[in-house]
């Protein structure tokens, strides 16, 4: 075996355990600014097993279920509280489950009338302390401060507008309101930082990191259609990599539609599979 071989993750139960966590606390943190946003907005956030369960507004993309059966079982009684509460708001129950959680959770689900619409991929990057951005010819990129933050905000929901058909597509579509509640609420949970791109004095590309207990949360990035295939994703990919060792995380993860360009832009990087989740709504 050589000398500088480098294990890859492992993706035991404890990883998972930490990524799910990490997703949780973003879920929840992204709600509560959500509540601050619209006092009058009946947000939701109901605890469910080692999970929870969020409603931040119609038709975010942060109404779901995320975390459950990673070391914390749930019964019948807190899942009809669950389902009553979002049937009161309109909206389907839609649970996100890693294959590494217990199995009773998908069997209690399935039992109750839940159907699996599709997976989302989790991959995973063991971040080296010493590692540095390496950008496209042409690429600028600075962290988002007050000033660009409208425009970053419009970059980004611009590009998500449009995305990439490569892979399979997503069950899921979401008004362009919504979407730019959602960023705007999660910029304020703990750790994030927005990154925007420019070319040539122009705004192309924008991307998330939260940094959480060591994990580096890539939570999300998009190019404008005209600038894509131009190395802007990869660039913002890089330097938020580069942003998180610094800051002494030890593992970046990134959630992507299996098959997608987003997944194929992280491999390229070095990111693997670490678990899939199941999307079961009912």
């Amino acid at each position: 075996m050589p000398s500088d071989f480098a294990p890859g993750l492992f993706a035991g139960q404890d990883l998972a355990a930490r990524v799910e966590h990490a997703e949780r606390t973003l879920v929840e943190e992204g709600a509560r600014a959500a509540a601050r946003r619209n006092p009058q907005e009946r947000v939701l956030l109901h605890p469910i097993g080692s999970g929870v369960a969020v409603w931040a507004g119609a038709g975010s993309p942060l109404d779901k279920v995320v975390g459950v059966g990673m070391g914390g079982a749930f019964d019948d009684a807190e899942l009809d509280a669950v389902e009553q509460a979002f049937a009161e708001r309109d909206a389907p129950v839609q649970f996100e489950v890693s294959t590494l959680a217990d199995p009773a959770v998908v069997e209690c689900l399935t039992r109750r009338g839940y159907v699996l619409f599709g997976f989302e991929n989790v991959l995973g990057l063991r971040l080296d302390p010493d590692r540095k951005a390496q950008l496209a010819d042409g690429v600028e990129i600075c962290d988002v401060g007050h000033e660009e933050f409208d425009t970053w905000v419009n970059v980004v929901v611009d590009g998500f507008a449009t995305p990439d058909t490569q892979g399979v597509a997503s069950h899921e579509e979401f008004p362009r309101e919504a979407i730019e509640r959602a960023e705007r609420d999660l910029t304020a949970t703990t750790g994030f930082v927005g990154s925007l791109a420019w070319i040539g004095g122009v705004p192309v590309g924008g991307a998330s990191l939260r940094l959480s207990d060591g994990i580096a949360q890539l939570c999300g990035a998009a190019t404008l259609p005209e600038f894509r295939r131009r190395g802007i994703q990869g660039s913002l990919l890089s330097m938020r990599l580069a942003a998180a060792a610094v800051a002494g995380c030890d593992l970046a993860v990134v959630t992507t539609l299996p098959g997608s360009k987003s997944q194929q832009n992280v491999q390229k990087l070095g990111f693997q599979l670490l678990y899939p989740r199941a999307i079961l709504i009912r």
